[in-house]
């Protein structure tokens, strides 16, 4: 307990004004970004770089130039050297897909979660060993979540089952598959570590798509994740909450969510622009011919009326932002060699192949089949 006590005064400090390093993960007001974002930084959401971090260095251990990733990313070297500057989160998200494509590995954000040491997770880590039950650790995950990544909220749920979901706040869900598979793995590690058991979820579901099996991933959780839900979650058995933590420490943990409630006071809320909110919404909706403004309005909690008026106020039209969307995702999934362009038509909810053809020539100016053959010119 001395020691952990010995971290926590020694590394943390809530205001950013320690003169010794700050716990990893745990960043609350350190050094702002120098570029060209820097004045509209606050209405961005940052993490703390844990992943990104441990992106750079597989990168760097594959022998592969860092310097050009983190350039076409929006990053520079300096803000990977020094833990205690702030990265915008979709600029970690762009960079760990880059990365992962430039280490052939698919699954990364699930092994570099696999790999990494627990402890390097710094203030939150403690906060949650010290915690008396599991539920207790996961509810404390639930509220200081947004020191590690503002971009993700979680919410613990109890009934049949023990639930936590992940959404994404600021952020196109749609852009990512490797933060979030890190996150997912990284709560299940802690779960098995927190009780000493090798707990195995009763289900894990992913927004995003993959075509490729995840035998290594469904290896690790002890079950089949399934990807294109409508939410990303995972969950145990009922119970699961009140399993003991093994290393629960009342004090420690009293003082360690006292530093937490600092850090969270300093920094600030973020519910995340409307338009990544209707965005986040869309996509589960388009395969099933769902996504339509008032679907959307009544997922949000607002009327169709009210929804138009916000987002004229952002200078955009459901209509168009669908539009836009549809067409990220068209060139998204076409980079996958896996997906047909009629399970693509599928995908964007256009009902014939033909009608996705022509609105996407309309986008680009060529036919979707034309486009993966000029991208992919020995057809994989």
């Amino acid at each position: 307990m001395h020691k952990h006590l010995a971290i926590a005064r020694q590394r943390f400090d809530p205001v950013g004004q320690s003169r010794g390093p700050a716990l990893p993960g745990i960043n609350v007001d350190h050094r702002p970004l120098r570029n060209s974002r820097a004045k509209r930084f606050g209405s961005l959401p940052s993490a703390a770089g844990f992943l990104t971090r441990l992106a750079c260095a597989r990168v760097q251990a594959a022998g592969i130039e860092l310097e050009p990733l983190l350039t076409k990313s929006g990053l520079s070297s300096r803000q990977i050297r020094d833990s205690r500057v702030r990265i915008d989160v979709q600029n970690q998200i762009k960079f760990v897909e880059l990365a992962a494509v430039a280490v052939h590995d698919d699954f990364l954000g699930f092994h570099l979660a696999r790999d990494f040491e627990l402890r390097e997770l710094g203030l939150i880590h403690y906060v949650l060993a010290s915690s008396v039950t599991l539920g207790d650790a996961l509810q404390r995950a639930e509220r200081y979540s947004s020191l590690a990544n503002e971009g993700v909220s979680l919410k613990c749920s109890t009934g049949a089952e023990f639930s936590i979901a992940m959404d994404y706040v600021g952020v196109p869900r749609y852009s990512d598959r490797h933060q979030i598979e890190c996150w997912a793995t990284t709560l299940v590690r802690c779960c098995r570590h927190l009780s000493g058991r090798e707990l195995v979820p009763t289900r894990v579901r992913f927004a995003h798509r993959r075509a490729e099996e995840a035998s290594e991933l469904n290896a690790f959780l002890g079950c089949r994740a399934v990807f294109g839900a409508e939410r990303d979650e995972l969950a145990f058995a009922n119970g699961t909450e009140d399993v003991p933590a093994v290393g629960a420490d009342p004090y420690l943990n009293e003082l360690l969510t006292g530093y937490c409630e600092q850090a969270l006071a300093h920094r600030r809320k973020l519910r995340g622009n409307l338009r990544s909110r209707v965005e986040n919404v869309i996509v589960p909706l388009l395969p099933h011919g769902e996504a339509r403004a008032d679907k959307v309005a009544s997922r949000l909690g607002m009327s169709q009326r009210t929804l138009a008026r916000r987002l004229s106020e952002e200078g955009l039209t459901f209509a168009g932002l669908l539009d836009h969307l549809r067409s990220d995702l068209a060139n998204r999934y076409l980079d996958d060699p896996d997906l047909s362009v009629s399970q693509i038509a599928w995908l964007l909810g256009y009902g014939e192949v033909s009608a996705f053809t022509h609105a996407f020539k309309r986008w680009t100016g060529k036919t979707p089949r034309e486009t993966r053959a000029r991208d992919n010119p020995d057809g994989r």
